[in-house]
This record gives C-alpha cells, sequence and structure tokens, in this order.
C-alpha cells in the first residue's frame, strides 16, 4: 500500500499536516508545443435522456494523442491546432454510445454536446459472462503483456492539486508535466519531471492548520493500478478480497463487465473495495473506482499520520481513487487518474472539529514513443517525493501562462477560491 504521510509539526501557535513535490524542469518533450498557433474549444457533456452533465467523458482527437476529459460538472476545454478544422472529435464514456463530431463544428464559446446510453441485450452478455468474477480478475494479470503498452512513452500531462478546509480553498496548485512511462512489462518506475506550474495558496489567512500534499502528480500516478500493483492488489494478494459482478455496461460498442469486490471480513488491516471495469473481449482493465477501507481509524491513520501533537487526533474519512485507460492501435495506455483524501482534525478540548479534503487528478493530453534526439528525464530533472509543489512554484501572475497545453476545465469553486485568495493577498 502507498504511504501518504502526514506530520503535524508545532510552529509557534500554528498547527501544520504535511503530504509534499519538487519541481526541476525538463522542457525537451514539451517546447515544440509553443511555436505553434492554438484554438481553444470549450463546452459542456451532458446525458441525452437526463440532461445530466457526465463527468469524466474521453474526448480525443482521431490520428493523434490529444485529448482531454470533462470535468466533474461536465465541462471540457480542448485546444487544437488552428490548421485542424476538419479534425475528428470523439467523444466516449462508458454505458453511452460513442459520438464523433468534425472539430469546426463545436462552438469555442460553450457547446453543449448530447451522449445517448447504449442499449444492450442482457441475456446476450449473461451468456458470454464468465462464471468467477476472480477467474476474470486473474484473466487481467495474465493478459497486461497482450493488452498494455510493451515500449516507452514520453507523456504530457495536465496536473492539478486543491486543499480545502469544507468549502474553503487554502492552496491551489496546477502544473504541465513530462512523464517517462516504461513498459507494462517493465518493473522500473516511471519518472516525471515539471514544465510549468502555477499556485495560489493563503495557509496562515484560511486557518491554523494548513496542510500540505507531498508527491503531487506522483501521488495521480501510482493510481495506475495496472503498472503499480505493489500499491493495491497483485496476483498474491487476490485471496483477501471477496469478488462479484455488478450489471456490464457497453463502452464504444464493447461490452464492459463491471466486477465489484471488497475485503474478505477475516481481514482486519485497512484494504481496498469499489469497482473494476474489465473489456469483455481482451480482458483487459479499461477503468477502475476504488475506495480504502477506513473503518478502523487507528488503522487507517498509522498508514498516513506520521507525527504529531499528542492533544490532537488525525483520521481518515474517505481515501478515493480512479484511474482511466484509453486504448489506441490495440493497445492500453494510462490516460486520467482522481485521488481525493479526506481527514479530520479533531482537537481536545474543542467544540468542534474541523474537516479538510485534498484532491489530486492528472490528465495525459499527449505522448510520443520517441524523443527524435531530445534530452529524456535524468536523475536531476526528475520529480522527487519529498518536496511540496504549492511551496516550490510562482503564483498566476501569468495570464497567457498555460499556452497551448490542455487542460481539465477548471470547477466553478476552483475559480471562485482563486479570487478570493487573490483579494485576501492584495490586502496584504
Amino acid at each position: 500500500m502507498k504511504k501518504y504521510y502526514i506530520s503535524i509539526l508545532n510552529k509557534k501557535a500554528n498547527w501544520f499536516i504535511r503530504f509534499s513535490l519538487i519541481v526541476l524542469c525538463c522542457t525537451g518533450v514539451l517546447s515544440a508545443q509553443e511555436s505553434q498557433k492554438y484554438l481553444e474549444y470549450k463546452g459542456t457533456v451532458i446525458s441525452k435522456t437526463s440532461e445530466n452533465p457526465l463527468p469524466f467523458v474521453n474526448l480525443l482527437i482521431e490520428g493523434t494523442n490529444i485529448a482531454t476529459v470533462t470535468n466533474s460538472e461536465g465541462n471540457f476545454s480542448l485546444k487544437v491546432e488552428e490548421a485542424m478544422p476538419n479534425a475528428k472529435v470523439t467523444l466516449t464514456y462508458p454505458g453511452y454510445e460513442k459520438l464523433i463530431i468534425i472539430l469546426k463544428d463545436l462552438d469555442q464559446n460553450k457547446s453543449v454536446i448530447s451522449l445517448r446510453p447504449q442499449a444492450y441485450e442482457l441475456d446476450e452478455i449473461n451468456i458470454s459472462r464468465p462464471k468467477n468474477a476472480l477467474t476474470l480478475v486473474e484473466q487481467v494479470f495474465s493478459n497486461i503483456e497482450n493488452n498494455y503498452s510493451d515500449q516507452e512513452n514520453f507523456m504530457t500531462a495536465f496536473y492539478r492539486e486543491t486543499i480545502n478546509k469544507r468549502n474553503r480553498s487554502a492552496s491551489l496548485a496546477e502544473a504541465v508535466v513530462t512523464i517517462q512511462k516504461t513498459p507494462y512489462t517493465n518493473a522500473g518506475n516511471d519518472l516525471i519531471a515539471l514544465y510549468k506550474a502555477r499556485k495560489s495558496t493563503n495557509y496562515d489567512r484560511l486557518d491554523t492548520v494548513a496542510i500540505k500534499l507531498q508527491g503531487g502528480p506522483l501521488n495521480a500516478l501510482y493510481a495506475d493500478l495496472v503498472k503499480y500493483q505493489k500499491y493495491f492488489i497483485t496476483r498474491e494478494t487476490l485471496s483477501n478480497y471477496d469478488f462479484s459482478f455488478g450489471e456490464p455496461l457497453v463502452n464504444d460498442g464493447n461490452i464492459v463487465y463491471v466486477v465489484n469486490f471488497k475485503q474478505k471480513g477475516s481481514i482486519l488491516e485497512p484494504l481496498y473495495y469499489g469497482k473494476l471495469y474489465i473489456d469483455s473481449k481482451t480482458s483487459a482493465l479499461t477503468n477502475a473506482l476504488y475506495n480504502l477501507n477506513v473503518e478502523n481509524r487507528k488503522a487507517a491513520s498509522d498508514l498516513f499520520v506520521k507525527k504529531k501533537p499528542n492533544q490532537v487526533k488525525v483520521y481518515p474519512t474517505e481515501i478515493s481513487y480512479r484511474v482511466d485507460y484509453r486504448n489506441k492501435d490495440g493497445k492500453w495506455y494510462y490516460s486520467y487518474s482522481n485521488v481525493q483524501l479526506e481527514f479530520v482534525v479533531n482537537w481536545k478540548r474543542k467544540l468542534f472539529n474541523s474537516k479538510y479534503r485534498i484532491n489530486s487528478e492528472m490528465l495525459i493530453t499527449d505522448w510520443e514513443t520517441e524523443l527524435q534526439g531530445k534530452e529524456g528525464i535524468n536523475r536531476r530533472s526528475k520529480f522527487k517525493e519529498n518536496t511540496v509543489l504549492a511551496d516550490e512554484v510562482s503564483g498566476f501572475a501569468d495570464p497567457e501562462f498555460w499556452g497551448a497545453y490542455n487542460v481539465i476545465e477548471p470547477e466553478k469553486s476552483i475559480q471562485q477560491a482563486i479570487e478570493k485568495i487573490q483579494k485576501q493577498i492584495k490586502k496584504e
């Protein structure tokens, strides 16, 4: 299990909960994008039947690796070259029909795109579905070499982390990063380097408790449970879980089996529960939603809290993960991940406790298999696990900061938080 340690340290009257991350530059992979002109298209994706927004819808420019994803409110932002008006944008979402739109037909300001739920014959699915859910999960492990990329990839990603006390934002940090991703058949860790970053933080003004995230984009990357099985479930630990089938889905015309899993009742240590989405044809894991079991507060707290004063209790109330994979030319690639950490800080002789929520997400927006003579990420430029992104980068000063890079459309609450923090900084 990957541990995101927290330390609570005494600094005069203030107490600091710390998580961390390094800020070093690797410009070789990304510099070519800035010399081109790009157009930005924004919009919202909704369900045609319910008209509810659809979160985490994948948008991909066909024939390229350029992609983005909708946020939790269904909003998206996609930046492409001006010379691509006839490019096709593919939208996919589990349980819905695939939709293809010509780029020039999108409204640059605010398109509303409807996806239609996909019907399927349940009897046909039940006949073809394996009888045993555990057997299907075992096939996922057995077929990794065939289903996932077997070569090194150099990826461009957008990363965001937010830290809130209830609805008040204490820290916002965003970055464009490069990832040197090793083959899924290789046990070596992936490397990350920072290309651009910005932040808005105001720990002291919002509370006497400030939370800082250690590891930043590495935390999001480790949610790739196919690559980092050691932090999740391995073949050797499958016996710790009970597996069962849920209702199947259809994604891009393919049946996707849904496998529910939870730790066995006899296992006392905090393990995981959630859903695995598995392609029926290849037994490839396409998506996963999972949580850490935090019912045992002391055991769950011990996994995260490294140091604290005696008069305070800190325990997690929610640790949740999401990971999505994208298919291209018969191989699956890490595409998007989200990690949410919610903690309660409870002081002795204090009537009310405080709840803090940390969100870390990363989206792969482009990738290539060769650097074409450029240098990769080395020991000096690689992103390390023991620094804090929000402590190392500059603020939101440059209005043209992101240039041509695809980003996850900000939530309304994030935008409001930025404005609020900036106003407070100006008052200072």
